[in-house]
């Protein structure tokens, strides 16, 4: 299998998961439409997603996949043409044994990172299931604060407003993070 193969069928086993569909509000996808959607986020503008590895996994074996590190992914939608300062984001840690160590609040905070470095957002929003505490937990725990509940959709809405006060916590929070490019073809760590 190549790389694309591999990935899309890691996440279509994934959302097989009644519990997972549950937290992300998701609906089963046939594999052609798991397909349909890696090539969405792959070519679409408005949409950035970084797929969240186990580093634990990837630095306990020699030579590993990425794709057999894979433990999730968080996602940022540029959802309103007329506001480019803002970024709707989302995290899912798939892998039930990697939930629950702090990945989803990395990953969160390299996406804002991201967003705030890279793209110029300012604001970002975050849509979770009500019913879905340990999600609303996190957000919280990052700055965003409640501004609105959906009855129709079961969710509640999350905001954080990037002022300065705000930025400069989260260059502290990811004071480590270092980006480099990444080299397709290579299963080394970049």
């Amino acid at each position: 299998m190549t790389s694309v193969e591999e990935v899309t069928s890691r996440y279509h086993e994934w959302m097989k998961s009644e519990e997972l569909q549950r937290l992300t509000a998701s609906e089963p996808l046939t594999l052609e439409q798991e397909y349909e959607m890696q090539r969405s986020w792959r070519d679409d503008a408005d949409k950035c997603t970084f797929i969240v590895l186990d580093a634990e996994k990837w630095q306990a074996q020699l030579g590993p996949s990425e794709e057999s590190c894979m433990a999730g992914d968080v996602n940022l939608f540029l959802t309103d043409p007329g506001d480019p300062s803002l970024g709707e984001i989302e995290v899912m840690i798939a892998e039930p044994s990697c939930r629950g160590q702090g990945l989803g609040t990395e990953a969160v905070l390299m996406m804002l990172l991201y967003g705030v470095t890279r793209l110029g957002l300012t604001k970002f929003e975050a849509k979770i299931g009500q019913g879905n505490e340990p999600s609303i937990r996190m957000f919280r725990k990052l700055h965003f604060e409640q501004v609105a509940v959906s009855s129709v959709f079961q969710e509640v809405t999350l905001r954080l407003m990037m002022s300065e006060p705000e930025r400069q916590w989260l260059l502290e929070q990811t004071s480590h993070v270092q980006e480099k490019p990444y080299r397709e073809g290579t299963s080394e760590p970049c």
